[in-house]
């Protein structure tokens, strides 16, 4: 009972402590609030009034379809120029796109040659440039089909592949972006978190009263990792509630309070994560600089942005020891494909192993800093 109450009042300590601490709090309200939200919108879904210019060399029906086809709000009206223009305007950055449609195209068209189009994309204007060549293609695409079929018949395919678009009929981006972001916060707040508690105790001299109390390593670093993985997992909560569900307006199709476990399993294994740096570095700043080297990897082989399926065979073997890994195949099964305990049990069993290990290798770290 002793030992608890220790835990207990240590852990108090640490909530009052982060408290006092502006900038970690205004990081905690930034990270789980505006930056969630810009990383699930900062890429664009499709071109929003991108510029266009035409050559229209063949001044064809066709042509003139193709040339009609791009409408606002996706881009702004076409404008009609010259080869010398085309190249100018390419230059000083006045289209994001241009299309040269060559002579002859309509004839050509009709008489089965298969002639192509020039597309021309300002690679340095990013946001539209991935989006804007689809689209265009696209749209080019439909127009040419349907003028051509007034003229053939149409050929009848000998198979209709009917494709089924599963937990996100419409594709929407943000969707998937909102829950990387939420992974990607907790991940990365309850690794700063419990870092920078010990590396407070250690610049304002308290580590040292620590010392002589009544109280061992196991409570000051179970105290720590409850206190902060409590704030982050309440933090979290109400990002999913309020940003992601509201603002985003996306659908958690599974049940939240198993998401919940998960996390506080996973909060488990990267608070201690954090007391490890703590123990490392000196400093606020070497902290950051561990934090950055360790986490880009995590987020990138973890499986958030790039499926483990594409990743060199060693790769997907090794990442299977970080939890991250795990937590983000939990995290989607359950928030977007409505994954329940049948399926994500193996994900909670590995972050609980993980996890455990990832804390007895740091609680011996922080016995033998304490010497």
């Amino acid at each position: 009972m002793r030992s608890l109450s220790n835990i207990l009042q240590l852990g108090i300590k640490e909530l009052r402590s982060l408290y006092r601490d502006p900038a970690l709090l205004l990081l905690i309200l930034y990270a789980f609030t505006l930056s969630i939200y810009t990383s699930a919108t900062a890429t664009p879904e499709s071109p929003h009034r991108a510029t266009i210019a035409v050559v229209d060399e063949d001044q064809s029906p066709v042509s003139q379809r193709i040339i009609d086809a791009f409408q606002l709000p996706y881009f702004m009206p076409p404008q009609l120029i010259d080869h010398g223009a085309m190249d100018l305007g390419m230059d000083r950055g006045l289209y994001t796109f241009t299309l040269n449609i060559p002579p002859n195209y309509q004839r050509d068209l009709l008489a089965g040659r298969n002639p192509t189009i020039q597309l021309n994309v300002d690679a340095t204007q990013v946001s539209q440039a991935f989006t804007g060549a689809g689209h265009i293609q696209q749209i080019i695409q439909a127009e040419v089909t349907a003028f051509v079929q007034r003229y053939r018949s149409a050929t009848a395919l000998p198979i209709d592949a009917v494709v089924r678009t599963a937990y996100n009929p419409n594709l929407e981006r943000s969707w998937f972006g909102a829950i990387t972001s939420v992974i990607d916060q907790i991940t990365m707040l309850s690794i700063i978190l419990t870092g920078a508690a010990l590396i407070r105790e250690r610049e304002h001299g308290t580590i040292e009263h620590l010392l002589v109390m009544p109280v061992t390593p196991f409570e000051i670093m179970l105290a720590k990792v409850w206190a902060m993985g409590l704030v982050v997992l309440l933090a979290s909560s109400l990002a999913l509630r309020v940003v992601v569900q509201q603002a985003l307006g996306v659908p958690i199709q599974g049940s939240v309070s198993l998401f919940m476990l998960g996390t506080a399993l996973h909060l488990f294994a990267t608070t201690s994560i954090g007391i490890f740096f703590g123990t490392v570095a000196r400093s606020m700043p070497q902290l950051g600089l561990l934090v950055i080297i360790s986490l880009i990897p995590l987020m990138i082989l973890s499986g958030a942005l790039t499926p483990r399926e594409s990743m060199p065979e060693i790769l997907q073997h090794i990442m299977l020891a970080a939890p991250t890994t795990h937590f983000v195949e939990l995290a989607q099964g359950i928030l977007l494909r409505g994954a329940g305990l049948a399926i994500v049990w193996p994900q909670l069993l590995a972050l609980t192993v993980i996890g455990s290990l990832f804390f007895v290798g740091s609680l011996a770290r922080l016995r033998k800093s304490l010497q």
